[in-house]
């Protein structure tokens, strides 16, 4: 089983420069996944591509993580924790340092790929190396910190990051990135504690995903990583067409970050809350985006679209935190090891349906009319919500508790 020593204040208070430190690795693995968006025609421009075949970037870095996360993470289920992130961030280091130099489209590509791979098996320990080093009762709450950089790399890095790429370069922007991860590595290596993996058995060790599945809580709660991060993709990734048909076309910006705002307070109250009763924020959080969507796709009223921006926000903010913490607690119930097998699921699956979101999001653009996609989120959100409501005995339970 894994241990990890605690000192007598680390009992009672959570470790925040080691938890900022895996959150600051969160920012930016997750700033870089999306960064090429915000800055694709100077990209195209500058390795003589069209904008799609630049966009392509983002497909690859998702799809890299996806294929990568389980299989990595079982075969490094018995290496020590903290050296392992590190060589992690190093190698995510050397990628996004080989993309910001890259001068043709195939280095590119291969770049981004490798990133997507050090970066799926950063996000499959991160979680839970959270967890390892919070007092017993707060691993939601430490869970939380660690992924406050997902919504904060959305709602902020990745204007910043276009921001840059606009005024001095594309490049500027993936070497600023850099930059970040180097100081991140003297973070992690000064400010987090070691945590320890000795297994009792070589099953244990590396324990497959269909055994992790069987865990009680486990199945349920990746059906909800589908439906949930699926239903948020399809409406995201073209909520810029939706404003436009709305009226709201000039306010795109300011729409998004009323909606990256929302995020932040959400998961601040998440984190505050998440070890007494996740079943019941997992509920609220589904119960928002689901009327939020539904809204979108039943009128384009401005004042109304405005509200709902605000609603999805506070819905999907709370959802990495909510997932995360939930897996974390159903595999732990089993082992360790199952634990990590788990988020290295939730890695692949949140990747895989960010990557699909958009294939079916295009479509239903192209094929249908610009509130399909927000149609189908609400019907996603309606079947994430019924399955947090019938997974009552094992998934989302509070912390230490195997039923609610």
């Amino acid at each position: 089983m894994t241990t990890t020593t605690a000192s007598p204040t680390r009992r009672h208070v959570l470790p925040w420069s080691a938890l900022l430190a895996l959150g600051t690795a969160v920012f930016i693995t997750s700033l870089t996944e999306t960064l090429p968006a915000g800055v694709l025609p100077q990209m195209s421009s500058s390795l003589g591509v069209s904008s799609g075949a630049a966009g392509q970037t983002v497909t690859v870095y998702a799809t890299g993580t996806a294929l990568t996360a389980i299989p990595l993470a079982a075969a490094t289920a018995g290496v020590r924790r903290k050296p392992l992130l590190l060589i992690a961030m190093a190698v995510f280091l050397v990628a996004n340092t080989l993309t910001a130099a890259a001068s043709t489209y195939a280095v590119l590509l291969v770049s981004r790929f490798l990133a997507g791979v050090a970066a799926g098996l950063a996000w499959a320990i991160l979680a839970g190396y959270a967890r390892r080093i919070a007092p017993a009762g707060q691993e939601g709450r430490a869970i939380a910190i660690a992924m406050t950089g997902i919504p904060l790399a959305l709602s902020l890095g990745v204007p910043a990051g276009t921001l840059i790429g606009q005024q001095i370069g594309w490049r500027v922007s993936f070497v600023a990135v850099s930059v970040i991860t180097l100081a991140v590595l003297g973070w992690i290596t000064f400010s987090v504690p070691a945590v320890s993996r000795p297994t009792t058995t070589a099953q244990e060790a590396k324990p497959t995903t269909l055994q992790t599945l069987r865990a009680p809580g486990v199945t349920a709660i990746m059906v909800v990583v589908v439906t949930f991060v699926l239903g948020h993709t399809v409406i995201y990734a073209y909520i810029a067409p939706y404003l436009w048909h709305a009226g709201l076309g000039t306010a795109a910006d300011a729409i998004l970050l009323a909606f990256g705002i929302a995020c932040l307070i959400s998961i601040w109250y998440t984190g505050r809350h998440i070890d007494g009763r996740p079943r019941g924020l997992a509920l609220t959080a589904a119960t928002l985006f689901t009327l939020a969507t539904a809204a979108f796709a039943a009128t384009t009223a401005q004042a109304v679209v405005w509200v709902a921006a605000v609603a999805w926000g506070l819905g999907w903010g709370a959802a990495p935190t909510l997932l995360q913490t939930a897996a974390g607690h159903a595999g732990t119930r089993r082992s360790p090891a199952i634990a990590d097998t788990a988020q290295a699921i939730l890695v692949t699956l949140w990747n895989a349906a960010m990557a699909l979101g958009g294939i079916i999001g295009g479509l239903l653009l192209q094929r249908v009319d610009v509130t399909a996609d927000a149609t189908a989120a609400a019907v996603l959100g309606v079947l994430s919500l019924a399955v947090i409501a019938l997974a009552r005995h094992h998934a989302f339970a509070p912390t230490g508790q195997d039923t609610p």
